[in-house]
This record gives C-alpha cells, structure tokens and sequence, in this order.
C-alpha cells in the first residue's frame, strides 16, 4: 500500500511540474494568456490533435515539440503504473493467499486463534511470545492485515464456517481461542469446532455471565470474562499488592524484560522422571526451578508438594523459573 502512494505521489507531481513548465513556457514564449496558456498544454500532453490556440513562432513550436515529448512519456508511465499496480494487487494476494494456505497445511498440533479484536490481540501477543505454531483467523480486513504486519500467520475467513475451520487445520489442531465479538458466535464455533476434532482443548470469552455454562456445555475447557477478570485484578492491586505484583510479574515477563515465568512440564510415558521423588530431582538444587504443585493424571491437583511426593506418568508439573532453566527441565524428563 505504501509503494502504491508513492507511485501515485510521484505520477502526481510530475503533472503539476509538465502542467506548470508548460504554461509558464507558452506564456513567456508565444506570448499566451495564462488560461489559453493553462489549455494548450492540456490538449498537447493528451495529445487530442487539437489546432493550436493561437499561432506559433518556431521557437513556440520547438518548446512544444519538447513539451509533447515530455508529456507523452508522462502518459504511458500513468498507463504503466495503473496497469503494473492492478496486476501486483492482483497476482499479490493470489501469491499470499496460496503461501498461506501451504504454510497452513504444514501446521500440526498448532492453535487457532478466531477473533483478532482487543482480547484476540492479547491471546496473540502471548502465543507469539512463546513460539508456538498458530493461525490467525478474522471476518475484518484491516485485522487480518495488522496480524501478518506483527509477523503472525492470519487469513481472511469466517472461523464459524465448516469448510473455514478445516482449512485452517482444526483436525490437526492442539486447541482453539473462541475470541469473536459475541457469545452467540463464539458458542457456534465452539460447537463447530468440537464436531470437528472432538479432543481440541478450547479456551473461549464470553461477555455475558449467563453464557458461562452454555459455553461449557458446548466443549469449552475453559471460560473467561474480560471484564471480570479485569475487576478482580483491579481490586486486587489494591487490596494485595505484592501478592499482585509476583502474579503480575509471572504472568507478564514480556513487558517487564525478565526471564521468569509458570510453567506446565509434562512427565511423559518412558520418562526418566517417572515413579521418583522430588528429593531425588532435586529441581530446585540443580535447575533453579520450584514445583509449585503437581496436576495428577486423573485431574488432582497437589499444591505445595512434599519432597518425599513421587512423579508418575502422565502428571503434570506446575514449575516456575527462569524459561532456561525450565527448557533445561523439559529436555531433561525427555530423557
């Protein structure tokens, strides 16, 4: 879009400079009035075949000589920026949208983000932030353009459609952010999406309180309240503020330029890991990272663990550390 301005600026300017040296140059040469000046060199430049104004000396003549030249050029390099500029648009988002649909096609175990709006924006800050695989998918325009400005892979479609969320890979997906403008939409995508790929984990917003169960009864694993969420942490900033502050700087490691963050490690099937202590680890000792609780295989959830608490296959550890330390980890239960 900027290359188009300033093809358009430059076809503009040289106008004004043909139009302006072309009636300055009749009226000081032939001796023209300023409006039949101003007209002959529009009929020259456009080359219409008109007779001259008034009669020309051959020194006015010469000057128009030069002056069609000139002017013809202009010309065919307006009709070459028109026709150059249709044909890129064209053929650019042809390009774009084939090199989109094969870079989502190689996507697997990614994530699909619906709903590029304020909330949207910030689930896509944060996924990008981690580096994790996911799409972007929106109905408006401009929002699909600000997502590919900021790096992200996004297409224009409309993620409550069938055949939009297929292409978009949500057979293949890990999970989906239900960000769309309204409950009744995110509650239609999320029952889409679920038919789709039944095992999707599915992170949904919803504005009105009374939808919070439909939602989940749609297949929502998880459902927030934007501005409720924001109140409580209003109200926390003032009634706890260091305990705030710690969240806070867990949670928002990006814009405080820290390295520490909470993370879920998986204790996969085969790991080293498994059936020992957390004595026996010594996480804390050797990485730097603190278990804050274990998430069990059947869905308990331990807080504080003991030392002495044993690690089976298939928990999850809740760890926070420096994102070093924790990638350290990761590779380490891998074996």
């Amino acid at each position: 879009m900027d290359r188009l301005y300033r093809r358009l600026a430059t076809l503009v300017i040289l106008l004004a400079v043909t139009l302006t040296v072309g009636t300055g140059g009749f009226v000081l040469i032939a001796n023209y009035p300023p409006f039949d000046a101003f007209y002959m060199t529009v009929i020259t430049i456009a080359t219409v075949g008109y007779f001259e104004v008034h009669a020309l000396s051959t020194a006015g003549r010469v000057f128009n000589i030069f002056l069609i030249l000139f002017g013809v050029s202009i010309m065919f390099y307006a009709v070459g920026v028109v026709t150059q500029t249709a044909l890129e648009t064209s053929f650019s988002d042809l390009f774009q949208k084939r090199r989109a649909k094969k870079m989502i096609d190689s996507l697997k175990d990614h994530f699909i983000l619906c709903g590029f709006g304020r909330v949207g924006r910030g689930a896509a800050a944060e996924l990008q932030r981690t580096g994790v695989p996911f799409v972007v998918m929106d109905r408006n325009e401009e929002r699909v353009e600000r997502a590919i400005k900021a790096g992200m892979l996004a297409v224009h479609a409309d993620s409550t459609r069938d055949e939009m969320l297929i292409e978009a890979g949500v057979r293949r997906a890990r999970g989906l952010v239900a960000a769309l403008s309204s409950d009744a939409d995110n509650l239609f995508l999320i029952l889409s999406a679920k038919g789709l790929n039944p095992n999707l984990a599915v992170s949904a917003r919803v504005a009105e309180e009374a939808s919070e169960a439909k939602m989940r009864r749609a297949g929502a694993d998880a459902v927030f309240m934007p501005y409720a969420i924001t109140g409580y942490r209003l109200a926390q900033s003032i009634l706890r503020p260091h305990v705030y502050e710690f969240l806070d700087i867990t949670a928002s490691t990006s814009n405080l330029g820290l390295e520490i963050g909470i993370e879920q490690v998986l204790i996969s099937d085969g790991s080293s890991m498994a059936t020992r202590s957390l004595r026996e680890m010594q996480l804390r000792r050797d990485l730097g990272v603190i278990v804050l609780a274990i998430r069990r295989a059947n869905g308990q959830m331990e807080f504080n663990p003991a030392a002495d608490t044993v690690i089976d296959q298939g928990d999850f550890l809740i760890v926070m550390g420096k994102n070093e330390d924790v990638r350290k980890l990761e590779e380490l239960i891998r074996g």
